[in-house]
């Protein structure tokens, strides 16, 4: 199950917008040889979800999203690029947009093909999607060899890597291992980033840096060169074979409650409607509480 409340980390209707309507660029995209060669007219709309205001109270354009630059990028790529696909043009241009104008914090894109080869009375054909920078919050931790090393090449693989921004990164802490297995102390953190990269997506790249760190999966709860937990995604709930958001067992840890509450203090757990500083403190009133006979 995968529930989407907010998905791209902000509600469109409460941001600013920059509109363009109707850019005409002749390009090479078609599934046919003579669409590929000839080329044809493609029409774009583009709805740029982004915040107006310093731009607007200065009236600086070096405060606001250029939408002249925006069109001349959207006509290079569509004429230096060839896709069979309307689906794969406008995936791609639309990652090329975030990635070229940061204050672009999401996106709706429509690629309309009005001389598409289809034999019958037609306007046109469309494709459109909507795209965006996502939070989210992943815990980091290590407790075999040079534990800060590994944890630092981490977070560097992170922000070097260009479908992610860190945006807030928590001070570091050393704790007692969770799980009842017999091992060194970990050194935890976490990270709040901003990702173009959907759960299961971004969840295969941490798992890859993990891979890279010689991370072995032998002892449940084990001791580990790197882990990496992807704690919160926006504010979706994700229920599938590969991933959990939020993290299930989040709620029972300091180790990762203590550097989120540093970083992302106020955060809502989807599931609980508790935030992060609440949920802390929760755990730490249960933890000064005697245990039960039967627990002893």
């Amino acid at each position: 199950m995968r529930e989407d409340k907010n998905r791209y980390g902000f509600s469109c209707g409460d941001r600013d917008e920059i509109r363009i309507e109707g850019l005409e660029v002749y390009a090479r995209h078609g599934v046919f040889p003579e669409e590929t060669s000839l080329g044809q007219k493609f029409f774009v709309n583009a709805t740029l979800y982004t915040d107006c205001r310093r731009a607007g109270k200065s009236d600086d354009l070096s405060l606001s999203t250029d939408y002249g630059a925006v069109c001349q990028v959207i006509h290079r790529f569509l004429t230096d690029h060839t896709y069979r696909l309307l689906e794969a043009a406008c995936e791609n241009l639309a990652r090329k947009l975030l990635l070229e104008f940061p204050g672009v914090q999401g996106l709706t894109l429509e690629i309309r093909k009005p001389s598409a080869p289809i034999p019958l009375p037609f306007a046109s054909v469309s494709v459109t999607v909507t795209r965006g920078w996502r939070r989210a919050v992943v815990a980091c931790g290590s407790n075999m060899g040079d534990k800060e090393q590994y944890i630092e090449t981490a977070v560097h693989k992170i922000a070097d890597d260009m479908n992610c921004r860190i945006v807030r990164r928590a001070d570091r802490i050393v704790t007692k291992p969770y799980g009842g297995v017999e091992q060194d102390d970990f050194v935890n953190g976490a990270l709040l980033i901003e990702t173009l990269y959907e759960p299961e997506e971004l969840l295969e790249f941490l798992n890859r840096l993990e891979t890279e760190a010689g991370r072995e999966r032998i002892v449940h709860w084990g001791p580990r060169t790197l882990d990496l937990d992807l704690i919160f995604y926006g504010d979706e709930i994700i229920r599938t074979g590969k991933l959990t958001v939020p993290h299930p067992d989040m709620c029972n840890r300091d180790f990762v409650l203590t550097p989120l509450a540093q970083i992302v203090p106020d955060w809502i757990h989807p599931l609980y409607g508790k935030s992060v500083t609440v949920l802390l403190e929760e755990l730490q009133t249960r933890a000064k509480q005697p245990a039960k006979a039967d627990e002893r």
